[in-house]
């Protein structure tokens, strides 16, 4: 890790890779040192970050420590592995609650899960899922608890290769695998659901204060907008999830209890979906522009359109919020004060912003609107700033409230390790 950040740090664009968009202020925001990182998630009051002095260094994985990748190459591999970490955590909080559960003799985790969970290096035991959590996602389609299985086991499978790559290099790992590590129980301080189907266990990750910026909806249908090109302002499926904190998870069973509650509940992971897929779709073809070794590049474009199938998926039952009832679902939650959140029919829209059957990437500006016809692409793919972009869209999105200053520091070095990388064609 870098012992030493300096003190202006490296002035790019910073991208927000989570599904949304920057706002003007992001797109001008250098990135910043450490202390500054720190600081100001602490100043945004989303994070809960304490605004104590900085802990200590702990530098468990330096930058000279790829074995016989480049340290580049590790460094990109490394922030990869802690993003699917990541997802792997929320994920499989879904999946409890909402995913396809095997009941009976037939259908075992075994037969679900070819992975094992990377935080364990088990099979995820059946919890029996949440009935009432399960039949409001089906409101959006009625295999949502399959796909949820699906996308659960493929982050899981993300995790698992990305380490046991970086290891079959001698890249070091302890970051990720070592006694205060993501893998390891030294983070996993969080408490989740305790709804019926929780395994109830301390998490990495919160997804019951989430703030969602649902504008990856209007930036996938634009066609004369392209972030990477400067341009902002994209439409919101769903504005009122961008404001205040809105649970994802039933967080007792009084919340699946509640009718129009959870049916919210259920909407507002619809769209945390193609939120957090999305960044996942922009950050492996961000990052694999920094790749030296060719073999590196294969993994890294190799998992990335998983990733965009993941995330073409969600739009299309995210869009089934609230269908058909032409009166928008409005729903006040008393846990997360000031949180009201409004779900309209999509699906009823002539907007080509918002309509809901809009699920391919319309045509848009690419490298220069002047020079070049529109083309349909991934957007945004900017490499400046993309570890660090993906990193303050995560935090920005309240994934890590409650999450120690210890943490933060963790994946601030993991990022911005990643972001030093540079092609040899680069230097």
């Amino acid at each position: 890790m870098k012992k030493f950040i300096s003190k202006n740090g490296v002035t790019s664009q910073s991208q927000s890779l989570s599904g949304g968009n920057p706002s003007p202020e992001q797109a001008s925001r250098p990135v910043v040192g450490r202390r500054s990182f720190l600081k100001g998630l602490g100043a945004t009051g989303a994070l809960l970050v304490p605004a104590t002095a900085l802990l200590a260094t702990k530098a468990k994985a330096d930058d000279d420590g790829g074995g016989r990748l480049s340290k580049g190459d590790a460094s990109i591999l490394r922030f990869l592995a802690a993003a699917e970490i990541i997802e792997s955590d929320f994920w499989e909080q879904y999946w409890e609650l909402g995913g396809a559960q095997p009941t009976g003799t037939i259908g075992l985790p075994e037969d679900d899960f070819a992975s094992t969970n990377p935080a364990t290096g088990k099979k995820p035991n059946v919890t029996g899922g949440n009935a009432k959590y399960t039949a409001a996602l089906k409101l959006l389609d009625g295999d949502m608890d399959q796909y949820i299985l699906d996308n659960t086991d493929d982050e899981f499978s993300h995790a698992n290769f990305l380490l046991a790559y970086l290891k079959s290099k001698g890249a070091n790992t302890a970051d990720l695998d070592g006694s205060d590590g993501l893998f390891g129980p030294h983070f996993r301080t969080l408490q989740g659901s305790m709804a019926t189907g929780s395994a109830k266990k301390l998490r990495l990750t919160n997804i019951t204060k989430l703030t969602i910026n649902t504008s990856f909806w209007g930036r996938y249908r634009s066609d004369n907008k392209n972030p990477d090109l400067g341009d902002t302002s994209f439409v919101e499926a769903v504005p009122t999830l961008n404001s205040g904190q809105h649970t994802a998870i039933p967080r007792t069973d009084a919340d699946a209890n509640n009718a129009d509650l959870i049916k919210a509940i259920a909407f507002t992971a619809g769209f945390h979906f193609p939120f957090i897929e999305g960044g996942g779709t922009s950050l492996y073809p961000s990052l694999a522009q920094r790749v030296r070794d060719t073999e590196v590049l294969r993994v890294v474009l190799s998992i990335g359109p998983t990733e965009t199938a993941h995330f073409q998926t969600w739009v299309d039952k995210a869009g089934n919020a609230n269908a058909g009832n032409p009166t928008p679902l409005t729903v006040f939650d008393p846990i997360n004060n000031n949180s009201k959140v409004t779900f309209a029919d999509l699906t009823a829209s002539t907007d080509e912003n918002l309509q809901a059957n809009l699920i391919m990437p319309e045509p848009c500006p690419f490298l220069n609107r002047k020079k070049f016809p529109i083309c349909s692409i991934i957007r945004p793919t900017e490499t400046e700033g993309a570890a660090m972009g993906a990193l303050k869209a995560l935090t920005g999105n309240g994934l890590f409230i409650g999450q120690s200053e210890d943490f933060f520091e963790l994946l601030f070095d993991l990022a911005s390790d990643a972001d030093a990388a540079r092609r040899e064609s680069d230097e």
